[in-house]
């Protein structure tokens, strides 16, 4: 494995730049900004590279953008109701970042952080220290994020964090694939297939109402592998108020710790399609529905809305107020620990 490694400028202070090249000349390239995966070039069906991940010219835009491209956010991904939640009685207030709700562990969550990393043959480690009060968050956290790169072109992602108070988490990774190429236009052409035949129904602030709904006779179900822009503008009420696709799906038969595979994006026109495979018991399906306004692409691309597609493993949004919902509760002792694999071919 052939590692480069690179370090860019930022608001911040330096980036470091990782690039894994296996014996095939495919590759990938984390940052320690959001321990973020800024590139992933794999062959089409003919054996032509190309990068099939949303990203930016400037590596330092890649801070505070609005589509959290490629990193990972936390304490907790997704959406908590009116950034409120209580443990043991006592009540903790997140700021207010997604309408009325917090989003992604607020606007200096862990995607806009710095991580310390260190190279190990084929993998990356990143590690974050997350204080007590870290946007609201009780605990001391630890989170280490070890990524690693395959000479079959996998990219997995080994995901854990401890703490010494009770608190919560939800972590995952937000990054986009366009499988024709990142500068390619429209992924809506690009088939899915989901192993969810349920999924969370929302309000209009897309907080999970607290049930699954059943797939099945809605343009949710993608039991079947289908294009995602064959449902995506149906008179829908959830894809309404998500502008199209921006959802939790429930993996079926899931089991804490269990690796199941979850999601295959595939791509008719390049050949190119990406497994995923997760412990996590959920997948938020996010079809790029605001990328329009982010920072320059890579190579001078200017995306617009539904240019990248999401799949991102995760536990339940709002799940810190829905008991009836896997727990996203951490306790002292205990070991957060979850897996995503993207296997492309």
């Amino acid at each position: 494995m052939k590692v480069t490694i690179k370090s860019v400028v930022s608001p911040k202070g330096d980036i470091t730049l990782y690039t894994l090249e296996n014996a095939a000349g495919a590759s990938v390239t984390l940052s320690s900004l959001g321990a973020g995966i800024t590139s992933v070039i794999v062959p089409d069906k003919n054996g032509l590279m190309a990068d099939v991940t949303l990203g930016y010219a400037n590596e330092a835009d890649y801070l505070y953008d609005g589509p959290c491209a490629g990193k990972i956010p936390g304490r907790f991904a997704n959406r908590i109701k009116e950034g409120h939640f209580t443990i043991d009685g006592k009540e903790y207030s997140l700021a207010i970042n997604n309408g009325p709700n917090a989003l992604h562990g607020g606007p200096e969550g862990f995607q806009n952080q710095l991580w310390d990393s260190v190279v190990e043959d084929n993998k990356v480690i990143f590690t974050l220290q997350s204080p007590d009060g870290d946007e609201g968050y009780p605990g001391n956290m630890t989170v280490t994020a070890t990524y690693e790169w395959t000479e079959d072109n996998t990219l997995l992602l080994d995901i854990k964090a401890v703490t010494d108070a009770k608190t919560v988490v939800n972590l995952t990774n937000h990054v986009y694939f366009n499988l024709s190429g990142h500068n390619h236009g429209s992924m809506t052409g690009h088939r899915l297939w989901l192993n969810a035949s349920t999924y969370l129904p929302t309000d209009p602030t897309q907080i999970p109402l607290g049930e699954k709904a059943p797939v099945a006779g809605t343009p949710m179900d993608f039991t079947t592998e289908r294009a995602i822009g064959d449902g995506m503008y149906a008179p829908f009420e959830a894809l309404k108020i998500g502008k199209g696709y921006d959802h939790c799906w429930a993996i079926d038969n899931w089991v804490k710790g269990e690796m199941k595979h979850v999601a295959t994006l595939s791509d008719t026109v390049s050949g190119r399609s990406v497994e995923v495979h997760s412990t996590q018991p959920g997948i938020q399906v996010y079809g790029g529905n605001w990328l329009a306004g982010c920072p320059e692409g890579k190579d001078g691309a200017v995306y617009h809305d539904y240019a990248a597609v999401a799949l991102e493993c995760q536990g339940f949004p709002d799940a810190p107020n829905k008991p009836e919902f896997p727990s996203a509760l951490l306790s002292p002792g205990e070991e957060y620990h979850e897996i995503i694999t993207f296997k492309f071919k």
